[in-house]
């Protein structure tokens, strides 16, 4: 029995001193931070914490007024988003609920002490059992192990949680720009069709053009008109979607701006030596699954100790009867009778086969994401250059052409009218071709799981 007892009170020593961990404070959230912001490129909190009381308020509005006090960049609005949006947010929260799983596991169960008084005969009976759970005892580091893998798992979904709403904002913000560009646009094109079709009506009351003629440039600009509503309701539209991500309300929803147009086009593409390898290597997503994977092989092999014995309870008792006091210990051990445990292991190893095949679908899927993504990205670029060096140039040298002839005289108004059509269909493409640049440039960001790589394997 002496045995019994220095082997329970170890055991309960151990488990005391691997219990003295203790919550961080943060919930872990410094942790998450420190992989999503190299990723994203912005800050993830005011101050490295996350908004608690009134004075964290406070200063988390301050920087939104900074940021928003003048034309909104890109980068100002995924740091907007990743300050301000109240879904991620939630899931920063997150953290802390995993940490406390987490401390929790590290901690022994508390022991369980029965009194029992019970006379007759006259005499007075006490029973006295202070019992621990032994199985706890035994499993707690690998418990502990455990719950250490689910809470990097979840600082790894936490952290892509922040990839994707960056990724979103920064989605949102050109399809915003780009919509009120359009938009802006398409008000110019609007008005010159007002005056043509004015001009129109002119020369035919001047006899100089014919019912068909005044008809036609009457409907164009009807057209426009149209277009001119269709454009300002996308620019509505884009403009709430990127306000959503960025969490704001009031006031500030309404009166932050955005820039007038789309950054330029860059010099040249990024040339990326291998996407594929890239995808697999840094995309938090494949990362969690890998943990997942380990942490359920872990929780098959704590089964796999457990399954025969699933109660084993140790205590030490103190009776006194009749004024004679006894001492002793007991064990409850649950006898595998009907339930030898193979239920619970078939279960955990199917679930393990599970976390594997979904662990390589998630690798495939990355990386043909990672060669589509970069495929359109080229794609993208060339088009958008196309647009820029070739279409509008020649457009625009056809057009001061047209403007020559007609002022000499050597061409009609119909022609003058016609080109100009033709041209505002030429800068109406080189702004979508821009837009979907900058939309194929996010979407291989998010396919690699960050920021485009700007050293090894890539050439500016």
């Amino acid at each position: 029995m002496t045995s019994l007892y220095k082997f329970a009170s170890g055991a309960v020593l151990a488990l005391l001193l691997s219990g003295c961990a203790s919550l961080s404070g943060d919930g872990g959230f410094s942790a998450a931070a420190g992989i999503s912001e190299p990723r994203t490129g912005a800050r993830a909190s005011v101050e490295g914490r996350l908004p608690r009381n009134e004075d964290d308020a406070r200063a988390l509005a301050a920087v939104i007024s900074k940021k928003l006090a003048q034309p909104l960049a890109a980068d100002d609005a995924v740091q907007v988003a990743l300050l301000n949006n109240r879904g991620l947010q939630a899931s920063y929260w997150s953290l802390g609920v995993a940490e406390a799983d987490l401390v929790q596991a590290g901690r022994m169960q508390n022991p369980v002490f029965d009194f029992k008084r019970s006379h007759g005969g006259g005499e007075v009976g006490y029973e006295r059992t202070l019992t621990f759970n032994l199985v706890n005892l035994i499993t707690a580091p690998m418990a502990s192990r455990i719950e250490g893998r689910r809470f990097e798992q979840t600082k790894l979904l936490v952290a892509n949680q922040a990839l994707k709403v960056a990724a979103d904002t920064r989605l949102a913000w050109v399809d915003a720009v780009a919509a009120t560009q359009l938009a802006d646009y398409a008000k110019q094109v609007e008005a010159s069709a007002q005056a043509s079709a004015e001009l129109a009506g002119r020369m035919r009351k001047a006899g100089n053009w014919s019912s068909l003629d005044q008809a036609r440039e009457q409907a164009y600009h009807a057209q426009t008109v149209a277009e001119v509503t269709h454009a300002q309701k996308a620019a509505v539209a884009a403009r709430e979607k990127l306000t959503r991500l960025l969490g704001l309300s009031g006031e500030q929803a309404a009166d932050y701006r955005l820039p007038d147009h789309l950054p330029d086009l860059p010099v040249a593409p990024r040339e990326l030596a291998d996407v594929e390898q890239i995808a697999v290597n840094e995309r938090l997503d494949i990362q969690a699954a890998r943990l997942d994977t380990e942490q359920t092989a872990s929780t098959l092999g704590l089964t796999r100790t457990t399954r025969f014995i699933n109660v084993l309870d140790l205590g030490a008792v103190r009776n006194t009867e009749g004024g004679t006091a006894t001492r002793g210990y007991e064990i409850s051990l649950e006898i595998p009778l009907f339930d030898w445990g193979s239920a619970r292991v078939a279960r955990a190893e199917a679930t393990y086969m599970q976390s594997v095949n979904l662990l390589a679908q998630a690798a495939v899927d990355a990386r043909s994401e990672a060669r589509e993504r970069y495929a359109d990205y080229r794609a993208s670029y060339e088009l958008a250059r196309h647009y820029r060096d070739h279409v509008v140039p020649l457009r625009k040298q056809i057009s001061d052409q047209t403007l020559l002839r007609y002022n000499g005289m050597l061409m009609s108004v119909f022609e003058l009218l016609a080109d100009a059509r033709e041209q505002a269909t030429a800068v109406s493409g080189y702004i979508n071709a821009l837009k979907d640049y900058w939309t194929a440039q996010a979407n291989l960001e998010a396919a690699l799981g960050g920021r485009l790589p700007t050293n090894t394997g890539v050439k500016p």
